[in-house]
């Protein structure tokens, strides 16, 4: 029966001529077969391009055995993910184990059975092309998801179900200053590239402090801190307002090659936070759900950045409550916002003041 397995590339790893023909007859006709009669030379042909899909192994072979062999190919980054399937006359039951802990997938014991090795081989390629497939398209779709919420998945923190709760947040709104106007003169090649490499660069300071990255709006961002991961009321805080200080460092870098861009126009970014009670979770239906927070502070949040001056970050009192131990803030006049029933305190940050040294 043909095999609608596409031809892979198998090395096989035996020190005994015979056995290499044996093992080349039954699937040399289905897939690519290379030969090593000694260890060392398998590892020869597994540093070279292209690296076979599977690896055949015999056990006992002379200077380096198949064991060793095993166990360097799995320290190896490179070839740490190739199947290796022992074949060899060790077939006493704690032989089969030590050859599964140090690695391999299966243990095939001589002499063999045609089919049984043609089974195994295809089985074993089918797991190695599906877990290629569900890791590209994790790959994939990780470029929608925040990155702290892709672990939190991996933990098990961030369930698919429709769920939420009260938690304390802290929530960074950011927004380029102008940028609606500047688009209407610039090219959409342009600008796309324009407010990606923005956006790339934002990224990367708000996953170096793990911070939830919540949503693009437009050329606005919205992240928070406090879930999936929370280090602390506090510690959240502090983290946030970090991120919105690195932000703006970053930003002076991009300034040569966003005047060039953008036809001399300064990249100028207001940023907004505050911290209190939010709702988190996941909001939706069973087809589609988004993970954010909602409520009153995410709302204080937006308005405080769209009260910022350029080139600064103001925050609410409740923030500055958190992080004035950690940075020097400048008070502001009262302020009225939409959605307030009350004026507002709110701090302007001017820099982090230095660690206190030991004691």
């Amino acid at each position: 029966m043909a095999s609608n397995v596409p031809q892979a590339t198998i090395l096989i790893v035996d020190d005994a001529p015979e056995n290499l023909t044996v093992l080349a007859g039954v699937l040399g006709g289905q897939h690519h077969i290379k030969v090593a009669t000694s260890g060392a030379k398998a590892l020869r042909i597994c540093e070279a391009d292209p690296l076979p899909d599977l690896v055949l192994l015999d056990v006992m072979m002379p200077v380096m055995d198949g064991i060793e062999v095993c166990r360097r190919l799995k320290d190896d980054p490179r070839t740490r993910d190739i199947p290796v399937i022992f074949v060899t006359a060790m077939s006493e039951s704690q032989d089969e184990a030590h050859g599964l802990q140090v690695g391999a997938v299966d243990y095939i014991t001589k002499p063999i059975s045609p089919a049984v090795v043609q089974q195994r081989v295809r089985l074993h390629l089918e797991l190695k092309r599906a877990r290629q497939s569900l890791e590209r398209l994790g790959r994939h779709y990780q470029s929608y998801i925040s990155e702290q919420v892709v672990s939190g998945i991996r933990r098990g923190d961030v369930t698919n179900a429709i769920a939420s709760r009260r938690r304390p947040i802290s929530v960074l709104f950011s927004d380029i200053v102008g940028f609606t106007e500047q688009t209407e003169r610039m090219q959409p090649g342009a600008m796309t590239e324009l407010l990606n490499g923005y956006f790339d660069a934002m990224s990367e300071v708000v996953a170096r402090h793990q911070g939830t990255l919540d949503k693009f709006i437009g050329d606005a961002c919205m992240v928070f801190f406090g879930d999936p991961q929370s280090h602390g009321v506090e510690n959240d805080a502090v983290a946030c307002v970090q991120t919105a200080l690195e932000m703006h460092k970053r930003i002076e870098e991009l300034q040569d090659g966003w005047r060039a861009m953008s036809g001399g126009v300064p990249l100028q970014v207001r940023i907004g936070i505050a911290s209190g009670p939010c709702t988190v979770g996941n909001f939706g239906s069973a087809r589609q759900l988004t993970y954010t927070v909602l409520g009153t502070t995410v709302n204080l949040a937006s308005r405080l950045e769209g009260r910022a001056e350029p080139d600064t970050v103001l925050i609410a009192e409740e923030t500055w409550q958190l992080v004035h131990r950690h940075f020097t803030c400048e008070p502001q006049p009262p302020a009225w916002v939409k959605g307030i029933a009350r004026p507002l305190t709110t701090f302007r940050v001017i820099a982090q003041l230095p660690s206190p040294g030991p004691a």
